[in-house]
This record gives structure tokens, sequence and C-alpha cells, in this order.
């Protein structure tokens, strides 16, 4: 079994030190999203700059949604400012139940980033290197009792996150420093193979 340090206020600088410093093409991206939701397109209520937010988010993050339309009108019609603004947890499952084809997709990553790209304190964003990180840290120090399935219920997700910072007693980090923080060491710790 891996031995991973616990989060301290000592390795939390150390991570955001390495956020701040990642790949230039990284801070480029993150930039031009910045750009996108937060001065160009900052509301939901055109279709046409939905599509692009969503094309932007799932070709950045290779999230891998072959027939994005449908995701972009599933939320315009959804309405989202007023729940974004409020931070209603609820939101993120909403988006990411949506039905192509005849089939039912579960698209709860790429919510958890559109979500955040909109409201980064109040919806961190749920990946493979953040699960990881989390069920490591489960097992090792039973920071809180959950299941992983637990990890794609957005409002379980939250409160897990919330419970993790109290636990190792980083309660001055927000929502998206914690974010980083497992998103970094898990790709150290955990990398993909592909």
């Amino acid at each position: 079994m891996k031995n991973i340090p616990s989060p301290n206020e000592k390795i939390m600088e150390e991570y955001l030190d390495k956020w701040d410093n990642l790949e230039e093409h990284y801070v480029w991206q993150e930039s031009s999203l910045y750009k996108l939701f937060h001065e160009v397109y900052k509301y939901n209520t055109d279709l046409n700059e939905i599509l692009i937010k969503c094309s932007c988010l799932n070709d950045f993050y290779s999230t891998n949604i072959f027939s994005i339309y449908p995701v972009a009108k599933k939320i315009f019609e959804l309405k989202i400012d007023k729940r974004l603004n409020e931070g209603d947890p609820t939101l993120v499952n909403d988006i990411a139940h949506i039905t192509i084809n005849d089939k039912d997709k579960f698209f709860y990553s790429f919510a958890t980033k559109y979500c955040s790209h909109h409201n980064n304190i109040e919806f961190p964003i749920y990946d493979y290197f953040v699960d990881r990180m989390l069920m490591y840290f489960k097992t090792k120090d039973k920071f809180a009792s959950f299941k992983q399935a637990d990890l794609k219920d957005y409002a379980k997700f939250k409160k897990i996150l919330i419970d993790f910072k109290k636990y190792y007693n980083i309660d001055e980090y927000n929502l998206r420093d914690i974010d980083k923080y497992l998103w970094i060491a898990g790709k150290e710790y955990f990398p993909r193979k592909y």
C-alpha cells in the first residue's frame, strides 16, 4: 500500500504551490476557461453560449462526451444561474443525468466541472484523482464513513470534502484549495495508465 502523508498546512501549501506552477498548457486552459465563464459568457440563458462553454470544457478536460449538444440543451432548460449562485449541490446531479439516443448517461465529472467553472468555491470538482485520494485516506485514516458510490452523489461528495477538511484540521482552506490538493496529489500517487 502507498504511504501518502496525511494533509496538513505544510503539505497543503506545497501542493497549492505546485498548482500555481503547473505546466504552461494547464495555466492557459484554466485562464481561458475563467475568461469564458466569468467575462464572456457569464450566464446560462443563451443556448449558443452554453454550447460553446460545454464544448471547451469537454475538449480541455477530455470528458469524452461525443454528443455535446444534448448536454448544453439540458443545461439551458434547467435555468441554472440562480442555483449556481446559491451553491445548490443538487444541481450537479440534475445536469449529470441525461438521455441521449434513448440511453441514460451520467456525465457526473463533467457536471462538477461545469458548475465549478461558474462558482469554484461552492462546487469542487470530482474526478478520478480526487476519488482515489479520498478512498485512500478513508482506508488509511478513516476520516469519514462513506462508500465509494457516495462520491457520485454530489451533496454527499461535498459533505465528505467538508469532513476531510475538519478531520485533518485544514479548515482555513476552501473547497477549491482542497480540490486542487487532491487533484495534484492524485496525479502524483495514482497516475493513470493509458
